[in-house]
């Protein structure tokens, strides 16, 4: 007699098939979407209905088997197939692949996903998302640029609108200098006059007054002292509020910054001394020149006359025109030519000089001088002697260092130790002091000093740039994001964190290609790409889907023949219940 159960079994049979098929297809459908994990359904078989659990073996007999009647299949669940697609080049440096078992970390909202799917872009505030628009997570950096470990935020990359300048640290030179160059004997010599021949004189009535037979002091008031182009000479040269000005004053060759000097009541013959020795550049810490005059400018207080003394070598001969120097009043109209400068020698002896330029910390370019002037020859090599100056931050020119730096037999240098040098950018905004080092000798060449017919030398590395803006960036394997920028320098901007599960196939999909934690996956640890198992990640490419269409269709072939045949079981079914019917007729 058909039973009725036949059908109830068929009809498990026809939604297990079913499912199997819908599961098939939607493996089909995402046969194309990026890092699609595909999955198949498993079956169990529902609880036997059982007549008979069987009997033990007796005396009589040898015992029977269980008897029991299945009532159908049930369909267990799914399992997802976690293992990695095939990586693939996307040819857009922006997209990223999981080369491991690690998922990119994403936000929406309060939410925190995962996805294998790297095709990132940047949205309007310049943030990574994901296409369905979540927030890409990673690791920031501090202020120095430096990756904040275990701190996860939106990663941020700005385009366009990032800028950064680097202070110069480290330059190096190369070049020449003639070791046969011709030694010094002198450094300039200029005298100041008030006029042609004549020194300056005080007041009758100066406070503090010369001592006899001096005619002027160093202490001498600038206002007490007296012009000899006025009548009988009883008229001050300055007054106060006047202003000193040199523009025009040359030193080898080269015009010097224009320097000025604001008098007042309490300026002194030491001040503008001190100022006509600042403002021609003239380096007072190297010694005594050879002719044995002292670098700087003094007075003469028998005569009045103050005398400048500049630095050995041709590049450091100066040069002062009466013209150069100028008396403003408040107003700014020239007063008079002051001094009478007389040239009474010029600087000698082997030189050099160059520019080059540093950079600050908010990059705003620095120009200084370097001169190398030869000091002196003996059996064991040369000794030349640097000269570093620049323009400070009021404008005026200022001694930077000073140095010697010797040579060997074969010219080349005894000392390879770097000289530090401190550049004032006070009132400038920048940092200050700012330290510089400066090679003469490095691994790849630096300074000789050998015979030539002249020298030569200029700086052929040097560090720090101007301003610059985020051009561009690119991924690393480990996750860190580089960012280049238009001046050429690059900087980490952060790096892209994965995360690992105990079990990943209890992962729950949200749909967008996107998972949530499962009560059965475990917590997320998030790290940096490599560690726990995450792998690393592959820029420019993206992970592609791990269907394989071949199996899919022999799946779905089988599933479809188990529908067919569960279809048979409850029509075979129904021919024996009408058959049934008729015997009852």
């Amino acid at each position: 007699m058909p039973s009725t159960t036949a059908l109830y079994t068929a009809l498990s049979g026809l939604s297990a098939a079913s499912r199997d098929i819908e599961v098939i297809g939607n493996n089909i459908a995402n046969v194309n979407t990026t890092a699609f994990k595909s999955s198949r359904v498993e079956f169990s078989t529902i609880y036997s209905r059982t007549i008979s659990a069987g009997t033990a073996p007796g005396t009589n007999t040898g015992g029977t088997n269980p008897y029991q009647i299945g009532l159908g299949v049930n369909s267990a669940g799914t399992l997802r197939n976690t293992t990695p697609g095939s990586i693939s080049s996307s040819g857009d440096s922006r997209d990223l692949a999981v080369d491991g078992k690690g998922y990119f970390v994403v936000n929406r909202g309060a939410n925190q996903y995962y996805t294998r799917a790297g095709s990132f872009r940047s949205n309007a505030t310049q943030q990574l998302t994901t296409v369905s628009g979540e927030r890409v997570q990673g690791f920031g950096v501090d202020a120095d640029f430096n990756i904040v470990p275990g701190q996860v935020s939106d990663i941020k990359i700005p385009i366009g609108s990032l800028t950064i300048a680097e202070a110069t640290r480290n330059i190096e030179f190369k070049g020449n200098l003639d070791a046969q160059g011709s030694l010094p004997t002198r450094g300039t010599s200029i005298r100041l006059n008030g006029t042609s021949g004549t020194g300056l004189t005080a007041l009758a009535g100066a406070t503090p007054a010369p001592t006899a037979p001096n005619v002027l002091e160093s202490t001498t008031r600038l206002i007490d002292i007296a012009d000899a182009t006025s009548a009988g000479g009883t008229s001050a040269l300055f007054s106060t509020g006047q202003t000193l000005n040199l523009s025009g004053a040359q030193k080898g060759g080269k015009i010097l910054p224009n320097a000025t000097y604001s008098i007042t009541a309490t300026s002194t013959v030491a001040d503008i001394s001190a100022f006509f020795t600042q403002a021609l550049g003239i380096n007072t810490t190297s010694g005594n020149n050879p002719d044995g005059t002292t670098p700087g400018v003094s007075l003469d207080p028998l005569t009045g006359q103050l005398n400048i003394v500049g630095n050995v070598g041709t590049t450091n001969d100066l040069a002062i025109e009466p013209s150069d120097i100028r008396l403003t009043n408040g107003a700014g109209t020239v007063v008079s030519n002051p001094f009478s400068p007389a040239k009474t020698a010029s600087a000698d002896g082997e030189s050099v000089r160059t520019t080059f330029t540093a950079i600050d910390s908010l990059g705003t370019t620095v120009d200084l001088d370097i001169t190398f002037a030869i000091e002196s020859r003996s059996n064991a090599g040369t000794t030349w002697r640097y000269y570093i100056e620049t323009t400070d931050p009021n404008g005026n020119q200022a001694q930077v260092a000073t140095g010697t730096q010797s040579f060997d037999t074969k010219g080349q240098p005894l000392s390879t130790t770097p000289v530090t040098v401190t550049l004032d950018r006070a009132g400038t905004g920048a940092i200050t002091p700012q330290p510089i080092s400066i090679s003469f000798a490095s691994a790849e060449g630096g300074l000789t000093a050998l015979d030539n017919t002249t020298s030569n030398f200029a700086a052929s590395y040097r560090d720090g740039s101007t301003i610059g803006t985020l051009s561009e960036y690119g991924v690393g394997s480990d996750g860190v994001i580089i960012g280049v920028f238009s001046n050429g320098l690059s900087r980490t901007l952060g790096q892209v964190a994965l995360a690992t599960f105990n079990n990943q196939d209890g992962l729950v999909d949200v749909g967008d290609n996107l998972f949530a934690a499962g009560p059965n996956s475990g917590s997320a640890v998030v790290t940096d790409p490599g560690n726990f198992g995450t792998g690393g990640l592959v820029s420019g490419s993206l992970e592609k889907s791990n269907v394989d269409l071949s199996n899919e269709f022999v799946r779905l072939v089988q599933a479809s023949t188990g529908f067919s045949a569960s279809s048979r079981i409850i029509k075979t079914t129904d021919d024996l219940l009408q058959q049934l019917l008729v015997l009852g007729r």
